[in-house]
């Protein structure tokens, strides 16, 4: 939790610095600086607009990575100014659900053969690999009155989730609990659910990049139903 605040904490203080930056920039350039920098610099091909979406120049497309739970590569589609489509591919941040994984440790327990007299203690877990695909419908809100460049997104959305875990275990059993021995096993544990979104997209950039930082609220439909979790990050996309 302190790794992800830090990174929102340092996406938001370089996005605020580029907002003061470049409106000191408008205040003191003036009109001459507008008509020659700001507008039509993508339909010229050359020279890159601030900020880079323009009313007439849509679709968009942007391609880039986000980091956070889950840290993925990133897809978004923009075909217009108020709507887009994103999708993200990864791996969940596996630190976050160390708890969780170990409390599902007796659910995931298969021993036909205890007896009254044994038990199997967990020791730890481990997770061998990990898979997220979402994809997401958003919906944006224009936010240049705050800051050029700057918008805000809502939208709902579809996340699936792989999982293979190793646990390892002790059985103890036998005649008084003489009998003592490690062992292990795998579970591979798929689920899937909706998802809302929330977040922040910024692009008042000298470059055809755009930062977000998003939330999402995953619910759990398949292998815990009624389970929720908070996810999301921070991420750049190249826009083209």
């Amino acid at each position: 939790m302190i790794v992800r605040a830090t990174i929102l904490v340092c996406i938001l203080s370089v996005i605020s610095l580029n907002c003061w930056s470049q409106k000191k920039r408008v205040t003191h350039s003036g009109s001459k600086h507008n008509r020659s920098g700001f507008n039509g610099s993508k339909s010229k091909g050359k020279k890159i607009a601030c900020p880079i979406f323009e009313d007439s120049q849509y679709p968009y497309h942007g391609l880039g990575f986000k980091l956070g739970d889950p840290f993925a590569f990133t897809y978004k589609f923009y075909p217009s100014k108020k709507f887009a489509f994103a999708a993200d591919l990864g791996k969940a941040a596996s630190g976050l659900y160390n708890r969780y994984f170990r409390e599902k440790f007796s659910e995931y327990q298969n021993f036909d053969t205890l007896t009254n007299n044994s038990f199997v203690r967990y020791l730890s877990h481990r997770v061998k690999g990990d898979f997220i695909g979402e994809i997401k419908a958003l919906y944006h809100i224009d936010g240049k009155g705050i800051s050029p460049g700057l918008q805000f997104y809502i939208g709902a959305g579809w996340e699936w989730k792989n999982t293979r875990l190793s646990y390892d275990y002790l059985y103890e059993g036998g005649a008084a609990g003489s009998e003592t021995l490690p062992g292990n096993y795998q579970v591979y544990r798929g689920t899937q659910g909706p998802q809302g979104v929330l977040g922040i997209e910024y692009s008042y950039f000298k470059l055809p990049i755009s930062a977000f930082m998003e939330l999402e609220y995953f619910a759990d439909v398949q292998a815990d139903p009624g389970w929720r979790n908070v996810e999301g990050g921070v991420g750049l996309r190249y826009i083209f």
